[in-house]
């Protein structure tokens, strides 16, 4: 099981040891009354610990974010977990326990707590790890297991003893370079109960307090639409930050139910998922303040503010529609959103998801999972994704289109079973196969079927919103996006409509729970199967009819991959004409590159460094640092199979000023069909690397680090890589090791100029899976 599993939940990997990180506190505003030493204590903590003590894949559940998370402690029970064939009690903090005898209750030990003839966890991991430092820019020992699929011991004080004399390299910080000596102190004190580490609650100035107070009135409004509207927003917004126009760019707030009224204190509504039926009594829609430490993995973020309840106002509340009743909550009533919401107009719903649609795709990949690989281990590498516009999409214009296909829309998330493989809903495909012949049936006959979809059929983003493409990147086992078309033409593309958009968002996001069974955990991937190939067949309407299963035939190769879409009763639409008129041989890129250009600039037409090979591109953008990074992008070669997932390149410009690019090997597969054995479909010598500017992922494997004025050198050397012994000569040459004496100084570098270029987006970033190259390491 462990092995047919293993792609699906992974667990980081430090013990109490984080990896590095950048000071990004909650918000500006919450250090103002704290002593020098609390902030000293802080600051350490967000750039030090904070990188592996965070979100869900928090090693041992320790979060270091906030004061209530370190003395929560930490756990020997796995959030993520592969073999689990029951639901595991929830442990979200500041959720399903308030105090620490309620979490120790709940299996939780101390990590601070000392007394006369022991000292706490944290101080033995720090004197451990000060005792036993690891060996400057050396490799890290292979006894010390770096991979993120192992199984922490997180040992409870009365067994430190026995697991330092087992393991005396597991100190802290875990395998990496050694604190600062000012660092080490400054945590010892704190460990040993002479300073006091105290975070203030987030001060909301007068002005953010009255719009929150707005928002809440806005919210909990009494009349029946008002409710199920509230009701929907909450549903797609639980896990987003909220931002207040205007605010302070490190201040944001969450959207939670309260069984409290505005006025009173927030008294939150513990349940599995946002659709889950609260407690008896009212449910108040409230605006909580983020106290933890900002960390880029889940840190979505959702601007409000009066030009946003405008906006829904106009989408939900000045329409026609009506409501007799309010539609229930549980599995079979909340778990589908096209009978739930039913009453609210579709194209209210879609356009209310188009608005942010980038932030509705980076939920997918930044939720409930926080590795997000139960989202990406079914998808490409990198793709590009637009959407259906809603005058062309039959569930907006069609009132009898959802009415009628509901039944067959209903997720697995909506038919929990009562044990292992019980139901496993998406195994069956039935549902999704009938709903694709009537989705087949009901396009034939729409209006306009004979000449088929055109361009104007893609959302343009009414000529101002850059929502409308998107590139999503795969690194492996977590994920990214970003607005435009980024990177050489991509091999697959999704096109979108409202039934798959909403489908993705309950499947992945509001329906996932992390604390569920492996029976949820694979209905939940095999149902994602399902949804990507359904936005693959979408984007296929567009091509010409005589070259669909060739296309489609070149993403799925191999038998058992055919086998596979035989199996789930796929069959490639070659009989609905294209609206579109080819004028090259080459209809994918044709078609991508028209739809960049329709955006009247809402996205630049030309990638400067990845598609910019004709000679008024390069005219365009002839900036020499980009004309030297041209060498390695999208370009196949022995070399990118050496790089790793993402990697970060700072480059020092002759002005004193850096700038950050985001390296991604794009991995080429026969197919991304199945859930294991993706090294068997692995064609490595196929693959590239795309180079964007800034920081893209969340989870960096590696830094390099470049003077421009060696820039040709770094190329040169790169491209010239074909062995792992070249591979360890340039890395010693130009990249930052995890013992390097610099690892740190670098982390905080690029963690400073993330701040700076993007205020509100930024966040420390994770670093376990910071790799560390050794010789005789396998590239592929």
């Amino acid at each position: 099981m462990r092995g047919f599993l293993g792609g699906l939940v992974l667990l980081g990997s430090c013990l109490l040891a984080p990896a590095g990180a950048s000071a990004q506190s909650g918000s500006a505003a919450t250090t103002g009354g704290q002593s020098t030493a609390s902030s000293d204590i802080r600051n350490i903590l967000d750039r030090r610990c904070v990188v592996c003590h965070s979100c869900y894949d928090a090693s041992c559940q320790l979060r270091m974010g906030s004061l209530a998370g370190v003395l929560r402690g930490g756990s020997k029970e796995m959030v993520y977990h592969t073999e689990r064939l029951t639901d595991a009690q929830p442990t979200r903090l500041g959720i399903d326990a308030q105090t620490t005898a309620e979490w120790r209750a709940l299996g939780f030990h101390t990590v601070t707590d000392r007394t006369d003839d022991a000292a706490s966890l944290i101080e033995n991991f720090l004197v451990l790890g000060r005792q036993n430092p690891m060996a400057p820019n050396a490799p890290i020992p292979r006894a010390l297991d770096l991979s993120i699929t192992q199984t922490p011991a997180c040992p409870a004080p009365d067994e430190f003893a026995a697991y330092s004399d087992a393991n005396p390299l597991a100190g802290m910080p875990y395998g990496v370079a050694p604190l600062a000596d000012d660092e080490f102190l400054t945590l010892l004190s704190w460990s040993r109960g002479d300073t006091q580490l105290v975070d203030p609650p987030v001060a909301i100035p007068a002005d953010i307090a009255a719009e929150i107070a707005t928002w809440e009135a806005f919210l909990n409004d009494p009349g029946l639409r008002n409710q199920l509207m509230s009701r929907y927003i909450y549903e797609h917004l639980f896990l987003a930050r909220l931002h207040f126009e205007g605010d302070d760019a490190r201040r944001f707030f969450q959207l939670v139910r309260s069984t409290t009224p505005p006025g009173d204190a927030i008294d939150v509504i513990a349940t599995r998922r946002p659709f889950d039926a609260p407690a008896n009594g009212p449910v108040y829609y409230r605006i909580s303040p983020v106290e933890e430490t900002i960390v880029h993995k889940e840190h979505l973020v959702y601007t409000i503010g009066p030009e946003r309840r405008q906006r829904y106002t106009e989408l939900f509340l000045n329409t026609d529609w009506s409501l007799a009743d309010l539609p229930g909550y549980g599995d079979g009533a909340g778990g589908n959103p096209f009978t739930t919401f039913a009453a609210i107009p579709p194209r209210s719903r879609y356009e209310f998801l188009l608005d942010d649609a980038l932030f509705f795709v980076r939920s997918f990949i930044r939720g409930p999972v926080c590795h997000g690989q139960t989202a990406v281990d079914v998808i490409e590498d990198r793709f590009w994704v637009s959407f259906l516009d809603p005058g062309s999409d039959l569930s907006v214009t069609d009132p009898s289109y959802l009415a009628d296909s509901a039944a067959l829309l209903e997720l697995p998330v909506a038919e929990l079973g009562s044990g292992f493989l019980d139901t496993l809903h998406a195994f069956s495909h039935a549902d999704q196969a009938k709903y694709l012949a009537f989705r087949d049936a009901r396009y034939s006959v729409r209006p306009g079927a004979d000449e088929g979809f055109g361009y104007g059929a893609i959302w343009d983003g009414d000529g101002e919103n850059t929502n409308a493409l998107i590139t999503v990147f795969r690194h492996f086992d977590n994920a990214s996006a970003l607005t435009g078309f980024h990177g050489d033409i991509p091999e697959t593309a999704w096109v979108i409509d409202y039934p798959i958009f909403e489908r993705l968002y309950y499947n992945l996001v509001a329906g996932y729970d992390v604390f569920g069974s492996v029976e949820h955990q694979l209905t939940t991937r095999l149902y994602m199967d399902q949804l990507r190939m359904e936005s693959e067949d979408t984007f296929l309407e567009f091509m010409p009819r005589d070259l669909r299963r060739e296309m489609h035939s070149s993403w799925y190769r191999g038998l058992l991959a055919e086998i596979h879409t035989f199996w789930l009763r796929r069959r490639v639409d070659d009989r609905t004409p294209t609206g579109v008129t080819f004028e090259t041989s080459a209809p994918k890129q044709e078609f991508l590159l028209k739809l960049l250009e329709r955006g009247d600039g809402l996205w630049p037409s030309a990638d400067p460094i990845n598609r910019c090979t004709d000679e008024d591109c390069q005219a365009a953008f002839d900036e020499v640092l980009l004309a030297d990074l041209r060498a390695l992008a999208s370009q196949a070669g022995e070399w990118v199979k050496f790089l790793p997932e993402i990697s970060v390149l700072e480059v020092e410009k002759p002005d004193g000023t850096s700038e950050l690019f985001s390296l991604a090997h794009d991995k080429a597969h026969e197919n991304v069909a199945f859930l294991f054995r993706e090294e068997s479909r692995r064609e490595p010598a196929s693959d590239q690397m795309t180079i964007v500017p800034g920081i893209i992922g969340s989870y960096p494997n590696f830094f390099f680090r470049i003077a421009q004025s060696d820039l040709d050198g770094f190329v040169d050397m790169l491209r010239d890589v074909r062995s792992q012994t070249d591979w360890m000569e340039f890395v010693k040459a130009h990249g930052t090791r995890r013992a390097s004496p610099d690892f740190w100084a670098v982390s905080d570098r690029i963690h400073e100029i993330f701040s700076l270029i993007a205020p509100i987006q930024s966040g420390v970033l994770d670093l376990n899976r910071y790799v560390d190259p050794k010789p005789g390491d396998d590239p592929t």
